[in-house]
């Protein structure tokens, strides 16, 4: 109802335009028309935080961290792309433990806060670690893998206390968890598309290890929202119920679990992100040698990523405005298709078919980038607008962190089995001559998920999902502590900014 209101406002506004004017206008109102009613629907905060840890921190943040730890593993630690592949997923295990950090922030306040803490623990973590791998010189790999896990731990940490709003928000208001998953969605990849854009010029000018140094910032940022975040403050609360509160969470998500509704999903989010091998090292690898490949520099990988996440911000809007009202199933099969088919764009490239067709690597390199990334995140929002549909009230970040925590063991599954095949195929810095094959192997696994589309629910995607036992707890799970998060004003003499 909200919604159809903001558009009829907009339809108000451009009603005394002509009619080429008012199409303009609406170009730019209908955005911040959106923007205005999830502000006015969720709280203005929530959509602050929003786009601090998915925008800058995850977005900006997390494309400078990607081009910098390629090249970090490929030119400083100079490890083979097998070895790398294996690395990258140890530099993900904080993500698994997700429902770790969504408990804690769930039933362990400390100082009479249960956000703030995180918050400023997770910033410090992240400068701490960037400043360590920016300013040592010569650090060992061991040591090296311990600053990015840190590093990726406070990211998780950021990350868990605003997926816990979302996760609220989607059940107390069902019809925008969409809407809220999009603004996700648009913030990340416009903070991806800019920090895609910059990285490669970075990395060229100040390498790896200053543009760790750079990734401070988005750290600083989330520590000044633990200093900024406005709740309630706690004076009396009985640690002595920490013990109990965290048995009712693990049976709560246990009791949840055990519905068909809930854990069959759960195993095709696992499945269908596991089996689409992850054989990234290889590729980049392949990108910047001189011989067997195009030999690109760090500004072209860098802009090529950036085309990427063009494609991925086109997935978001298509799927806003065009597929989010589509049934789970239907939509996860064409995506799913279009998914293993778009991975032969890979493989023609490695075979320099393109070549073939007077197509330079160049042109056909962000053709497939942008292509494979908006597929890739058509295919992971209904995932995400699933995963926020089957969170129980009461343990909204825990259980979200659980999901998303599966979807991360999936991840470092698709990354190891990458890895394994990079080294089984004899894949190394120089040696190229099965790239091909292991594409063609990702390319196959890929489509296998849709023989498990059995296992998603039919339903209306706007409806809940969650069973009537669940939701008939609602109200006694909810309490004054379960409330909204609000963020102080950064500039409080100016509303609105």
């Amino acid at each position: 109802m909200v919604e159809d209101e903001n558009l009829e406002a907009c339809s108000e506004v451009g009603g005394g335009e002509d009619e080429r004017k008012g199409g303009f206008f609406d170009c730019f109102s209908t955005p911040i028309y959106w923007f205005k009613m999830l502000a006015n629907e969720t709280h203005w905060s929530f959509v602050f935080g929003v786009l601090v840890v998915y925008g800058i921190n995850q977005g900006l943040g997390g494309a400078f961290n990607r081009v910098g730890t390629d090249y970090y593993m490929k030119d400083v630690q100079k490890v083979q792309p097998s070895e790398s592949q294996i690395y990258q997923g140890i530099i993900s295990i904080p993500w698994l433990v997700k429902p770790l950090w969504g408990l804690l922030t769930d039933v362990l306040p400390i100082l009479g806060y249960r956000r703030r803490p995180y918050f400023i623990f997770a910033g410090l973590l992240g400068v701490v670690s960037m400043l360590l791998l920016s300013f040592h010189e010569n650090l060992h790999i061991a040591f090296a893998l311990l600053s990015l896990t840190a590093g990726s731990a406070g990211a998780a940490i950021a990350d868990v206390t605003i997926d816990a709003c979302v996760a609220q928000n989607s059940n107390t208001r069902p019809s925008l968890a969409a809407d809220m998953q999009s603004l996700c969605a648009l913030s990340s990849s416009i903070g991806a598309l800019m920090g895609f854009s910059l990285s490669g010029i970075f990395v060229h000018l100040i390498g790896p290890k200053g543009v760790f140094g750079l990734l401070s910032i988005p750290a600083v940022l989330v520590f000044l929202v633990g200093i900024l975040l406005d709740e309630p403050f706690m004076p009396k609360f009985s640690y002595r119920q920490v013990n109990q509160k965290f048995v009712d969470a693990g049976k709560a998500m246990w009791r949840t679990l055990k519905f068909p509704d809930v854990w069959r999903p759960c195993v095709y989010m696992y499945l269908s992100i596991a089996l689409s091998i992850d054989i990234h090292e290889g590729l980049f690898y392949w990108y910047t040698d001189s011989k067997g490949g195009p030999s690109f520099s760090q500004e072209t990988v860098g802009f090529i990523f950036s085309i990427g996440s063009i494609g991925s911000l086109l997935g978001a809007l298509l799927y806003q405005n065009v597929l989010k009202d589509h049934p789970f199933r239907n939509l996860l099969f064409w995506i799913q298709l279009l998914f293993g088919l778009s991975g032969m764009l890979d493989l023609m490239l490695v075979l320099r078919l393109n070549l073939k067709f007077s197509i330079p690597d160049y042109c056909f390199i962000v053709i497939d980038e942008s292509v494979s990334q908006m597929i890739g995140r058509l295919k992971w929002m209904p995932l995400l607008v699933l995963s926020s549909k089957l969170c129980p009230p009461g343990i909204e970040g825990t259980f979200f962190a659980l999901l998303m925590s599966i979807d991360n063991v999936g991840l470092l599954s698709s990354q190891w089995g990458g890895g394994f095949i990079l080294h089984l195929l004899k894949v190394t810095r120089t040696r190229f001559d099965n790239l091909w094959l292991a594409i063609l192997t990702r390319n196959i696994l890929r489509v296998t998920p849709l023989c498990l589309l059995f296992l998603i629910p039919r339903g209306d995607p706007n409806a809940s999902i969650l069973p009537t036992e669940i939701l008939g707890a609602r109200e006694e799970a909810e309490t004054p502590e379960n409330e909204n998060i609000e963020l102080v004003s950064l500039v409080s003499s100016v509303d609105g900014k």
